[in-house]
């Protein structure tokens, strides 16, 4: 199953007619339960401390930090997933959603994906993975994935189910007032796809722990 939004513009973003693409339960309790093992121990604060303004100078040159928040802005624990069979568990779901949501992004590689778990009062506050213009790109010239690239899809996928709270919602505008909205994505293994410049948020945890796996797929700026 799968499904769409209809056209309405987002703040500061190009007009698109689907602003996200989401296959409900899609991958199966066992594939979730292996995803989540592969934290294993190695979690750690998610609670980066990263840039969230853009300074005058950076408007001019680019932005020098990664794409991320404050320490205020999120409460969440991270680790990160580095095997093949995720990626090729993944990237297919990638490739449907840019072609059946009609956006036909040029993605070229992906960052690692992010296994992030949220327990009790875990947050992820407003923010957006990438802004997608020439000032974002990544200037990394040791490492061919990321250089010269910026993010342009972002990918959710919900490993649990046994938690409350914790929705993922995107912010648009409607009539001109800001309107949140809030995918009924499913439960277990199911998988959203958007832009990365979309505004989007994790809502606090009220009870038991959610794991998700993201992951963010890169190419040229848009132009």
């Amino acid at each position: 199953m799968n499904g769409n939004r209809r056209r309405q513009r987002q703040p500061g973003t190009m007009l698109l007619t689907n602003h996200w693409y989401y296959f409900t339960g899609a991958i199966d309790a066992d594939t979730c339960q292996k995803l989540i093992d592969l934290g294993g121990d190695t979690f750690q604060d998610g609670r980066v401390d990263r840039q969230n303004e853009i300074s005058k100078a950076e408007r001019i040159t680019g932005k020098k930090g990664d794409p991320g928040l404050d320490v205020g802005s999120r409460s969440s624990d991270i680790t990160w997933i580095n095997e093949q069979w995720v990626y090729d568990l993944i990237f297919p779901y990638m490739e449907t959603a840019n072609e059946k949501a009609g956006w036909e992004f040029d993605i070229k590689s992906s960052e690692p994906p992010q296994l992030t778990r949220y327990e009790k009062g875990g947050f992820y506050y407003w923010h957006r993975d990438g802004y997608g213009d020439q000032l974002s790109i990544y200037k990394r010239p040791g490492n061919k994935f990321l250089d010269g690239h910026v993010r342009k899809l972002s990918m959710t996928v919900l490993l649990n189910e046994n938690f409350e709270g914790g929705d993922l919602q995107f912010s648009g505008l409607s009539q001109k007032k800001v309107k949140v909205e809030t995918p009924e994505l499913g439960g277990m293994g199911s998988i959203i796809v958007f832009p990365s410049f979309m505004e989007h948020r994790v809502a606090p945890i009220t009870k038991g722990v959610r794991y998700s796996l993201v992951a963010w797929f890169l190419g040229p700026p848009f132009k």
